[in-house]
């Protein structure tokens, strides 16, 4: 049916539109990470620098205990207290730094300086400065800076790591993606089951208004029946015009069925299946040729017996119009441990890899005629009344096809 494409569309359309606007959120939000990551790396550059100037031999009576400590404070005389602008600059960036962790260490790698190490209480903090050392040399984020005498060769190496905004900032698109795709999936799966309640609605309400019109001809067919037994009491058609009227009457009992649980019984569904072909073989064209196979013993299998019966037929009618009214139809009852199987086979036109789902869909057809609902409503009684399982077993285009049946025994 047209409107069951057109939601198949807007479905696809609606999940590339979601994943364009994810992928998007999520290059925008790599790149401010990005940004900053390289301004962090600038800071972190002049932060060095000014941890250079207060290293030099000009600066020695600079305690790097007390700038660390925050005691180093410069008036406005820029006097240590006064030594010049530069001191006074340098020691202002140092004291700015309140979120990028920082660790320095000397020519012989021993660590002179370090700030915004969050240190867990209960901790050995020389082991927690340690081990974040490790990491910043791992990742590569070092500084050298030469301190001293120009000919002296002397250095130090401030190492840093990304602040803790930063990381946080860092794993914000990941979680997005994430909430997004959540989402995503709560609204398709909404909007999934919002349909599938409306195809049964339209179902249950079509089949119990086909139910309820048919049982007033229906009785009357009946009534008419027993006349023309009575008048014409040797004629031959009269058992079989019963048998129509009969199967027209448990077809009506069928549709009512629709919508309202099941009552399953324990019944032989090697005798059900077989009954429902022998309906199907008297009424199909002679062209056509039927062989069945079924188990000797008696195959229980708790079910609504019309409900499967009607699942059979559908697919030897299936059967006969794919083979255009000509060629075979096996039918096999098997089973194992703990499933029955009934297997449908014809050699008709075949089904293509790309369309062995759709046969399932409300509306797939093949047909010039017809609404394409009767492989969709057995898949239905099969496994939402029955827990079983209806599907495509082998399909060879120009071939032929077989569905299979499997029940819990």
């Amino acid at each position: 049916m047209k409107w069951y494409s057109n939601f198949r569309n807007i479905k696809f359309a609606l999940i590339a539109v979601a994943a364009i606007i994810v992928l998007t959120s999520l290059v925008v939000s790599n790149s401010i990470v990005n940004e900053l990551k390289e301004e962090e790396t600038r800071k972190i550059e002049i932060w060095a620098e000014a941890m250079s100037t207060l290293n030099n031999a000009e600066y020695q009576e600079v305690s790097l205990e007390d700038i660390q400590s925050g005691k180093f404070v410069l008036d406005d005389s820029g006097s240590h207290q006064g030594d010049g602008e530069d001191l006074k600059f340098a020691a202002a960036v140092m004291n700015s730094n309140t979120t990028i962790p920082v660790i320095v260490t000397n020519q012989q790698g021993n660590i002179t300086l370090h700030r915004n190490i969050e240190i867990p209480a209960g901790t050995d903090s020389l082991a927690v400065i340690m081990e974040t050392l490790s990491d910043m040399r791992t990742e590569g984020k070092i500084i050298r800076m030469d301190v001293g005498d120009s000919n002296s060769g002397e250095y130090i190496e401030v190492c840093y790591s990304d602040s803790l905004i930063l990381k946080q900032l860092s794993y914000y698109p990941y979680i997005q993606l994430t909430v997004m795709l959540l989402f995503v999936l709560i609204c398709f799966v909404a909007i999934l089951a919002s349909k599938r309640a409306e195809q049964n609605r339209v179902w249950v309400g079509l089949s119990k208004e086909t139910a309820h019109q048919l049982g007033t001809p229906i009785s009357s067919l009946m009534a008419w029946v027993e006349v023309l037994k009575e008048k014409y009491a040797g004629d031959e058609l009269i058992p079989e015009m019963e048998r129509d009227v009969t199967r027209l009457q448990r077809v009506a009992e069928r549709f009512s069925k629709i919508g309202s649980k099941p009552e399953p019984t324990a019944e032989d569904f090697a005798e059900v299946v077989g009954r429902s072909v022998d309906y199907v073989k008297r009424r199909s064209p002679s062209q056509v040729e039927y062989e069945v196979v079924l188990p000797k013993k008696p195959l229980l299998v708790r079910m609504n017996a019309p409900l499967v019966e009607w699942v059979i037929e559908n697919l030897c009618k299936n059967a006969v119009d794919a083979m255009d009214g000509k060629g075979k139809i096996s039918i096999v009852v098997s089973h194992n441990d703990s499933t029955a199987f009934a297997d449908v086979s014809d050699t008709g036109k075949g089904i293509s890899k790309a369309c062995r789902k759709r046969v399932f869909e409300p509306g797939y057809t093949t047909k010039k005629r017809g609404w394409g609902l009767g492989l969709s409503l057995a898949k239905r009684i099969i496994e939402q009344y029955h827990k079983g399982r209806i599907f495509v077993k082998s399909s060879t285009p120009g071939k032929g096809t077989t569905f299979r049946v499997q029940l819990k025994k």
